[in-house]
């Protein structure tokens, strides 16, 4: 009767788990890993001790990071561009939408 129940038992598969969509857990992690990287670039820029990079907004979207808000010079748009490039994981830089200020003052010409 041992014999019976133990060769039973092993003939029984073990219940499956449902797995979740592959894609939706990619979206999650690129989404979190984006997220991440936007932080750390966004804390690099703050560090650095020569330009003053507080109005400048950092998004991350698929590895390729956007700057946007304000600057005081076009050499602080090159180091914020190299500060971020440089964060492991950043794949590009967008400063497009970086506008340049100077002397306080909006030099864009975009009425506000």
């Amino acid at each position: 009767m041992a014999a019976t129940t133990l060769a039973a038992s092993c003939a029984t598969a073990p219940p499956q788990a449902t797995a979740a969509p592959a894609a939706a857990s990619v979206r999650t992690d690129l989404g979190a890993t984006d997220e991440v990287l936007a932080n750390a670039v966004y804390s690099d820029l703050n560090a650095d001790p020569k330009y003053f990079f507080r109005h400048v907004d950092v998004s991350v979207e698929n590895g390729v990071a956007h700057l946007s808000g304000y600057v005081w010079s076009t050499d602080a748009i090159y180091r914020a561009r190299a500060i971020a490039r440089n964060v492991p994981g950043v794949t590009d830089v967008v400063t497009s939408q970086l506008e340049l200020e100077r002397n306080g003052r909006d030099s864009s010409g975009v009425a506000r």
